[in-house]
């Protein structure tokens, strides 16, 4: 009985170590894909909301037309496309 015991707390534990390990693997997205995915006007217009929700971001304050949290001020926006802080490139 002890043996039987042992042999399923051993199977169980190395079941478990498998799914952690597997797990882990498929949560990693590539850096291009995050920064890709930054190029929406929920991340790049003046007023954001702190969620990111598809489809927000506006020119001014509101709220977001998805969750209906108040839009942030976007500390990143470029009102042109340019970045104006004496950055060379």
């Amino acid at each position: 009985m002890k043996i039987i015991k042992s042999s399923l707390t051993l199977i169980l534990l190395s079941f478990m170590l498998l799914t952690a390990y597997s797990c882990k693997d498929s949560k990693q997205t590539s850096p291009a894909k995050t920064e890709e995915a930054k190029q929406g006007k929920e991340y790049t217009s003046a007023y954001t909301c702190p969620m990111h929700c598809e489809g927000s971001g506006s020119d001014k304050p509101g709220k977001c037309p998805v969750c209906g949290m108040d839009y942030k001020k976007n500390k990143d926006h470029k009102a042109d496309g340019h970045d104006h802080n004496g950055h060379s490139h």
